[in-house]
C-alpha cells in the first residue's frame, strides 16, 4: 500500500480537518500518516526526517508551515511534495502573534498551550534563510503548489514558481475543509503516487 506523509500547519495537529479528511479519503488505497510535529522548527525538521527514514513514505503533502517543511526536506530525501499554501514567511507570521496561544485541534499529548517568542521567531529566520538552498533541476517538476484563491495569509505563488514548475488553484482558504481535501487535494495527490512512485491506488 502507497503512504503519504501529511505535515499540518503551525497552529494545527495530526487531528486538524485536512489531515481527518485526507485520511479518509484514502481509507483502504493510502495509508495517511499525520504526527503531530514539534513547535520549534529545527526540531520539527528532524523529526520529520527520522519519520520518513523510518516509514518511507511515497508523498510529502503539507499545509502552510507544514509545507514549509515539505518543500526544504523533499530534495534531501528524494520525494515528490505537494505544498498546499505555502508559508514561506513564518517569521512575519509569528511576529504580529507573540504571546501565548492554544492548539486549534487537539495533539496526542494532551498540551494545548503554547508560547510564541523571540526565541522562536530567530530560529525561524534561521531556517526560513536557508529553506530553498537545497533546489535543484531535478525536483522542480516533482514539487506542486497548490494555492487557495481566498487566501489571505500566505500568498507565495510567485515566490514558489521562481523555483518549482507546477502550480494549481482552488477556490478556498488557507486552511482548506474536508470538503477542498476531498475536491483537490486528494486528485493530485492520486496523480503525484502514479506518475512519480509508479504504485497502484
Amino acid at each position: 500500500m502507497s503512504k503519504i506523509l501529511f505535515l499540518h500547519g503551525f497552529f494545527a495537529s495530526g487531528q486538524c480537518v485536512p489531515a481527518l479528511a485526507l485520511r479518509d479519503a484514502f481509507r483502504g488505497r493510502v495509508d495517511v500518516l499525520a504526527p503531530d510535529l514539534p513547535m520549534h522548527p529545527k526540531k520539527a525538521v528532524s523529526f520529520i526526517r527520522e519519520l520518513i527514514d523510518k516509514e518511507k513514505p511515497d508523498l510529502l503533502v503539507g499545509n502552510s508551515c507544514g509545507a514549509f517543511y515539505a518543500q526544504m526536506l523533499a530534495p534531501v530525501v528524494g520525494m515528490p511534495a505537494l505544498l498546499g499554501n505555502p508559508h514561506f514567511q513564518m517569521t512575519e507570521f509569528l511576529k504580529v502573534r507573540i504571546g501565548r496561544h492554544q492548539y486549534k485541534s487537539p495533539r496526542k499529548d494532551g498540551k494545548q498551550d503554547f508560547v510564541i517568542d523571540e526565541a522562536l521567531i530567530e530560529e525561524f529566520a534561521e531556517v526560513e534563510s536557508k529553506q530553498f538552498e537545497l533546489c535543484n533541476p531535478l525536483c522542480k517538476d516533482r514539487i506542486w503548489g497548490l494555492f487557495g484563491e481566498q487566501d489571505t495569509l500566505a500568498r507565495f505563488e510567485p515566490l514558489f514558481l521562481e523555483h518549482y514548475d507546477r502550480s494549481f488553484h482552488f477556490p478556498g482558504g488557507h486552511t482548506p475543509t474536508a470538503e477542498e481535501v476531498c475536491t483537490w487535494y486528494v486528485p493530485l495527490a492520486e496523480k503525484m503516487l502514479k506518475d512519480f512512485c509508479n504504485k497502484p491506488i
